[in-house]
């Protein structure tokens, strides 16, 4: 039973993160590897702050990691709550 609340709570986040479109965009941009905030925000109408909120739901959802390399802190995606989305999507797909 504890790892359903795991699970569950793992897919909230992600769901609830990936309900925004410009985050949608943001995994997708970071399909190509690591990139920074400015690279990020660079397709969006957006202030760096705005962007940096974007990164912290994600982050918070665990859906990227931010490492910090002197002043950069480049963003990746962390697949692990992808896959769980993905398994969950999977059994629905069933039936």
């Amino acid at each position: 039973m504890v790892k359903y609340k795991e699970d569950s709570e793992i897919l909230n986040q992600a769901f609830s993160a990936l309900a925004n479109p410009i985050r949608r965009e943001i995994i997708i941009a970071l399909m190509n590897g690591e990139a920074s905030v400015i690279q990020l925000a660079k397709p969006f109408q957006m202030s760096l702050p705005g962007i940096s909120k974007h990164l912290k739901v994600l982050e918070k959802a665990g859906l990227i990691e931010r490492s910090k390399k002197a002043q950069w802190r480049p963003c990746k995606i962390n697949t692990k709550p992808l896959e769980e989305v993905n398994h969950w999507l999977d059994r629905c797909r069933k039936i």
